[in-house]
């Protein structure tokens, strides 16, 4: 071999190597701008010799000329869908008819101990890719089970899917598994869409179907899709010097992998993608408990997942239990409440927020999703509106994932009525009728009543009265309304010269009750700075910079009396945070809330200034994940802050450690790969020099 293809082949093993770390493993080695340096030279070599380029060279994803239309494919073993169960009897019916089956074959003696494989059910679009003697040479979408499109172009430009297999492959295999994009990507995707005034997608699986049905691949080659495999089809492997069929529907007993869940790691060995959150499980609550760890977590993951998969191990048990009409009897798909729904938008309300922002409130005709009744989403603000092109009268999708709060994802064009409504911002304030002005350069409509608007009162009161502030207990939003909306209480000052008495007179407030909250709220009168600095709600002022701001200048004194240059010395204070700063304490009103509050008899505690035997933990950056026995996280967090140290959200080189407890997620992973020492919450007290 020339030194150019020598060159050329050890270019292709490295970047195919880094390809399989960062989209199978997981545990990227080299930077993005390493990895491009590499193919860049690939490229140039390949230019410079034409004859190098192989149909498997990494440089071959950009996409080939566009198609004309697509091809049908039949797939050699049909691609079936599954049948679905949405409650727990449902899962119980399916574990019974499975240990009936196979007890019946001798299979099984217990129902709660049959195995299953419980995986993630992906909400992208299912392909198959067939490889023949280890490489890619056809790529097929599921279509009706057995006719799809070919999309092997398309699927060719994703960098997730090997074009040649590794390690020992059969003569062909087909893999089963999902194309899809991750939220991040996503958002990025439509971003840039809306930049070049191209058409948004309404949500991921919309822009990976959208992006792999593509008739010019090279627009699929920009698109950031990924594929995780999951099953197979056709598989013919070598016996006794003779090619034979394997599939789940003929078997063959010198087949490597006797289960499902050995099965998917031998196609991870070939260069696969498979993901990570699965589990080996026994029986009924097995599953059910898998399904309510993944619908706890579902929002951590990168990409969207509609349910659960169920499928029994063992493959000698999946034969036994066979198939009914166009589903496995060995397999279900447990989903989720429906993420999405369409319903109709009655009206567009705005809602005034502490700082005076305007958000427009869709009103809905009622609509389940989510696992709730949902009335009532979010539009963000005006541009958003426009952008979506939402109008009164449309018929909308809404999402709701988790606890986020629903939001209109967009309209359904082809079912909008002639008689639909622009939106149209207010000019005025709903709640004090104060003016709604738009500052330059910002997104969101603000009110601009201040704390003379009752609405913005409310919040402000909700906020200091938070556990991370002053941590009021028992003055809840119901309170505070009634409080407000009575003229008692017009700023924060005014809830420490609340008496017992008086407050037993309000609704759902007895002696108790009310004595209760006297004593919170006396409790309340000696915060210390960085969390009164925080109650006041100034605006750009968080947790982390309230509490820069309190040790920096040691009282509320000399805070209100910084200058902008004094400010911008804080750790983490800009221009834009310290003009905030000092608009607040200009405010006339605001300083007589904060003199109010002196002649009530709250006093901050000025900030203890650490010695240097208590930073143990200066310049170090931990990371919190999972529960810990008896500290929560702001108090393992504030603990860190005291002692000089930083809390991130992500593992990396420079984390010096991780503290871990109970289901503690992929971040204890992120760890164990970059070799970031590992701490339990009685660790974490030993590094403090807490016994």
């Amino acid at each position: 071999m020339t030194a150019p293809s020598l060159r050329a082949e050890a270019l292709r093993a490295e970047i195919n190597d880094h390809n399989y770390r960062y989209y199978v493993l997981d545990a990227p080695l080299v930077s993005d701008a390493a990895y491009d340096k590499l193919m860049n030279e690939l490229i140039e070599l390949e230019q410079a010799h034409p004859a190098l380029i192989t149909s498997e060279s990494p440089t071959q994803r950009v996409g080939a000329e566009p198609l004309s239309a697509f091809d049908s494919v039949r797939h050699a073993v049909p691609m079936r869908s599954l049948g679905n169960a949405f409650d727990a009897e449902d899962v119980h019916a399916f574990s019974k008819r499975v240990f009936d089956t196979l007890h019946g074959a001798g299979m099984a003696s217990a129902e709660e101990q049959v195995p299953y494989v419980a995986e993630l059910k992906f909400d992208g679009l299912a392909v198959s890719l067939r490889y023949e003697d280890g490489r890619l040479v056809r790529a097929a979408t599921r279509g009706d089970g057995q006719v799809g499109e070919n999309i092997t172009s398309n699927i060719r430009t994703l960098r997730s899917v090997p074009l040649k297999l590794k390690g020992d492959y059969p003569p062909v295999l087909e893999v089963r598994g999902e194309v899809l994009m991750n939220r991040q990507d996503f958002e990025k995707l439509n971003q840039a869409q809306q930049a070049r005034g191209e058409k948004v997608f309404v949500n991921p699986r919309n822009a990976a179907a959208g992006s792999l049905r593509q008739l010019d691949p090279r627009i699929t080659a920009k698109r950031p899709l990924r594929f995780y495999a999951y099953g197979w089809g056709e598989i013919r492997i070598v016996h006794n010097g003779q090619t034979e069929l394997f599939g789940q529907e003929s078997g063959s007993a010198d087949m490597p992998c006797k289960t499902h869940a050995q099965m998917l790691d031998w196609l991870q060995t070939l260069g696969m993608p498979v993901n990570g959150s699965r589990k080996l499980v026994y029986g009924a609550q097995g599953l059910l408990d898998f399904y309510e760890h993944i619908g706890s977590t579902r929002t951590a993951l990168p990409f969207d997942i509609d349910g659960v998969v169920y499928k029994v191990d063992s493959l000698e048990a999946q034969e036994v239990l066979g198939y009914v009409a166009r589903a496995p009897r060995f397999a279900i798909a447990h989903k989720f409440p429906a993420q999405e729904e369409t319903t109709r938008l009655l009206g567009i309300e705005v809602q005034v927020g502490r700082t005076g922002a305007i958000t427009p409130v869709a009103r809905l005709e009622p609509v389940f999703v989510g696992g709730v009744t949902v009335t009532n989403a979010t539009l963000h603000n005006e541009d958003e509106i426009r952008r979506k092109d939402v109008r009164v009268g449309d018929t909308v999708v809404v999402r709701r994932a988790g606890d986020v709060i629903p939001e209109v994802l967009a309209p359904v064009l082809d079912l909008r009525p002639p008689d639909t409504a622009l939106f149209i911002m207010p000019r005025q304030c709903p709640v004090c009728g104060s003016a709604i002005e738009r500052p330059e350069d910002e997104a969101v409509s603000r009110c601009t009543g201040g704390l003379f608007c009752a609405a913005q009162r409310k919040q402000s009161l909700s906020h200091a009265a938070g556990r991370k502030a002053l941590d009021i207990d028992g003055l809840g939003e119901k309170l505070i309304d009634q409080l407000v909306d009575s003229g008692r209480v017009k700023s924060l000052a005014d809830l420490f010269t609340l008496t017992s008495d008086e407050l037993a007179e309000y609704e759902r407030m007895g002696r108790k009750s009310a004595d209760n909250l006297v004593a919170a709220l006396d409790k309340a009168r000696t915060p210390s700075l960085e969390r009164l600095l925080y109650a006041l709600g100034i605006r750009h002022v968080g947790e982390a910079t309230a509490r820069d701001l309190a040790r920096h200048f040691g009282s509320m004194d000399a805070v209100m009396a910084a200058n902008e240059d004094a400010l911008l010395q804080v750790h983490d204070v800009g221009q834009v945070v310290a003009a905030s700063i000092q608009h607040f304490f200009a405010e006339p009103h605001n300083l007589e809330v904060i003199a109010q509050l002196a002649v009530a008899g709250v006093h901050a505690s000025a900030p203890r200034q650490p010695s240097g035997s208590d930073l143990r933990l200066a310049g170090k950056t931990l990371v919190l994940t999972g529960t810990m026995p008896t500290w929560t996280r702001d108090e393992a967090t504030r603990r860190i802050l005291a002692a000089g140290g930083k809390v991130s959200g992500s593992v990396s080189k420079k984390t010096a450690y991780v503290v871990a407890g109970e289901e503690a997620g992929s971040k204890l992973t992120k760890a164990a790969e970059l070799g970031v020492p590992v701490l339990d919450e009685d660790g974490l007290k030993a590094l403090l020099g807490i016994s």
